[in-house]
């Protein structure tokens, strides 16, 4: 099959090849899918770089991406979720780094599949996984209700505007933070935009003067503003520092789990959740997709397609 690989850990994409790799095996409770689309994560280019070496092992050459989503075409022994043919998306990550998405096939756990829902297109799909679930499991350890007053930081972005979505779905009023070009797009999702910047506690003040009762940080670097417009016994999430943890917060690491990706299928298909693609690639630009990601301008999901 053909593949993006890298041979060796760099922080550019000097080491970006494409070309053709072997298929891959077909282990028990394993299904075999063929790749339709696969979501780029910063994560991506920053285990390229050897950022997780120190948690993750990887066996060279790796094929980057953990977002996929596609059809089933043979399924491992004893997995019976799955047959041939069924539409399906995942969160792919595995305990090594290895073999990703960003190839024409890619063998995930079961339990790490979910179905395709039918509201999104495959690129949609293919950019919901990692995001979706980011953002999921930041709501659900803040335990978001209706009465809550949640601010997002980075509320435009590809994990921000799905926190947005279901934090609406549950209830919440919702505050986020983007650039002023992106405000209207944050109305559209049902959202109080803010910018961000120097004056922005004061701007969160303006709109809750009591302060907010949740603060969902998917950026890093903000822990000062969300100590400062957090009310009294509010709680604050990140996925991007780990530092939280000594104010009280919680630092989240997503994980892979197919019964939460439905949950946020069926979300989808009732048209409370959708994924904004910014841009599609092919595996031969997948160096300009991980260009376009570290930019930090990216407004929706990057998205390659084998």
């Amino acid at each position: 099959m053909r593949a993006v690989t890298y041979d060796s850990y760099t922080s550019d994409n000097s080491r970006l090849t494409v070309g053709d790799v072997p298929d891959p095996k077909i282990g028990p409770g394993q299904v075999l899918i063929e790749v339709r689309a696969a979501g780029v994560n910063p994560v991506d280019w920053k285990v390229m770089a050897g950022g997780l070496d120190a948690m993750m092992d990887a066996v060279f050459p790796v094929i980057p991406g953990w977002d996929v989503a596609g059809v089933v075409r043979a399924v491992g022994p004893d997995t019976p979720e799955y047959a041939p043919g069924d539409e399906v998306m995942s969160y792919a990550r595995k305990d090594v780094v290895g073999a990703g998405t960003f190839a024409q096939y890619v063998t995930v756990s079961a339990d790490h599949v979910a179905p395709k829902p039918a509201a999104l297109d495959w690129n949609q799909a293919g950019g919901l996984p990692l995001a979706g679930l980011t953002a999921q499991r930041a709501l659900d350890r803040l335990d978001l209700a209706k009465d809550d007053v949640l601010l997002v930081h980075a509320a435009a972005g590809g994990v921000g505007s799905l926190a947005v979505q279901i934090g609406r779905d549950r209830g919440a009023r919702v505050i986020g933070t983007a650039s002023e070009r992106n405000h209207d797009y944050l109305r559209e999702l049902g959202a109080e935009p803010v910018a961000y910047g120097d004056g922005l506690v004061e701007r969160v003040r303006d709109l809750v003067s009591g302060g907010v009762t949740a603060v969902a940080d998917f950026v890093g670097g903000q822990l000062d503003t969300t100590l400062a417009v957090l009310a009294p016994g509010g709680r604050h999430v990140s996925a991007a520092d780990n530092t939280v943890e000594e104010h009280g917060g919680h630092w989240i690491w997503v994980r892979p789990d197919g019964a939460k990706l439905a949950e946020l299928a069926r979300l989808a298909d009732r048209g409370a959740l959708t994924v904004e693609v910014a841009g599609t690639f092919p595996l031969e630009e997948t160096g300009a997709a991980f260009d376009a990601s570290r930019s930090g301008h990216t407004r929706g999901k990057l998205i390659i397609i084998p």
